[in-house]
């Protein structure tokens, strides 16, 4: 047995005392170890220690050992060490690949990138836009982690070969969440400053001319049509400017506004109510744990919503899309979202700020997002 002493740097037993007995405290390398019993459930337990282990600069789980529970604490540590080579380099590779997939809106031809491959440079504005929108997404989610000291991982950008060249990027969360208001918090931050991003985008993209298309690549056995489907938000801003959002034959419309189309739909994605989505986090902070109803909900509504692309609509591609979003709901509803260690409610301005949030989501919505005929 160890000594029932605690670490000099750690909280006294004194202030543990009320909700867990420890029999045996002592420092394991970095980390506090407290051996004991539970006096409390483990939700009050947590709520009641895990403030006490924060203000020391420790982050505290309960598990146990051998059949024995254990308060375990490690460091709190938000800094930055070093280069974060990961992120770095899948940053500079989702910029390559939304510029190869920028080159196909900017009608330049892949054999010409052969004898001039700073041709591809040409696209830069679209990966600007889809890149610009990206990071502002998740600088949000990040800028919030460290106001409430959530321990979180810079953005991991996430570079895929397709029509937009990337599948988006993501911050991992390392810490708990202390309670609603950080959840809520870190949780819209992400849709809002993106929203915002997108919708500068939108506007620029709308301002700019049109691309004009070559006459090789209207016609001819192998020529696909790809045709976005702009939402609500994207025609209301469309309408302010007075810009138009289609084109004559020979004309499409200019590669910026497909970026921030690009925002617009991953903003209506991030925020389905379900699981570990910012719709989830922000819909467990308002609701608390009423939000597994919702998220049961979600992958009905979206398989739904495929049956009745394909049937009503007749567009099979879309109709694959909410299918595969329907699965993965199932998969993030299953998970479920960040509990927090204090689960009192919201004040009534958060709330309103997620109904809003809500609303600007819909907005981003449309049916068929984009629809390819060969």
């Amino acid at each position: 047995m160890g000594s029932t002493d605690p670490p000099a740097d750690g909280p006294s037993l004194e202030r543990l005392s009320a909700v867990f007995r420890v029999y045996e405290a002592r420092r394991d390398g970095d980390r506090l170890v407290y051996y004991g019993e539970p006096l409390v459930s483990r939700e009050r337990l947590l709520e009641a220690a895990w403030p006490l282990f924060r203000e020391h600069g420790y982050e505290v789980q309960l598990t146990t050992e051998t059949g024995e529970y254990v308060l375990v604490a490690e460091p709190t540590d938000n800094s930055i060490d070093g280069i974060p080579w990961t992120n770095v380099v899948l940053f500079l590779l989702t910029v390559l690949s939304t510029l190869y997939a920028g080159r196909a809106w900017y009608h330049i031809d892949p054999a010409t990138l052969g004898q001039n491959p700073l041709a591809i440079l040409r696209a830069w504005p679209f990966t600007a836009a889809v890149v610009g929108v990206l990071l502002t997404h998740e600088l949000g989610h990040y800028v919030m982690t460290r106001y409430h000291g959530v321990d979180a991982t810079l953005p991991y950008f996430i570079p895929m070969p397709s029509l937009i060249g990337t599948m988006g990027a993501v911050i991992r969360m390392k810490g708990q969440m202390p309670d609603r208001e950080a959840l809520f918090d870190i949780g819209v931050a992400g849709p809002l400053a993106g929203l915002a991003a997108t919708i500068v985008v939108t506007a620029i993209g709308l301002s700019l001319p049109p691309e004009t298309v070559p006459a090789e690549m209207m016609t001819g056995p192998n020529v696909i049509q790809i045709e976005f489907g702009y939402p609500p938000l994207l025609q209301f801003i469309a309408a302010v400017l007075g810009e138009p959002t289609t084109y004559p034959p020979g004309q499409s419309v200019n590669p910026v506004v497909i970026g921030g189309w690009v925002g617009m739909f991953i903003t209506f994605l991030n925020l389905i109510p379900a699981g570990q989505l910012d719709g989830g986090h922000i819909v467990r902070a308002i609701l608390g744990e009423q939000q597994e109803r919702i998220a049961a909900l979600v992958p009905v509504a979206l398989f739904g919503l495929a049956a009745y692309v394909f049937y009503v609509k007749e567009v099979s591609n879309a109709s694959v899309l909410w299918v595969v979003w329907g699965l993965l709901a199932t998969y993030v509803a299953y998970v479920g979202p960040a509990n927090p260690i204090d689960d009192e409610g919201l004040d009534p301005k958060r709330k309103a700020v997620g109904i809003l949030t809500f609303v600007l989501g819909i907005m981003c919505f449309t049916p068929v997002p984009i629809e390819i005929i060969t």
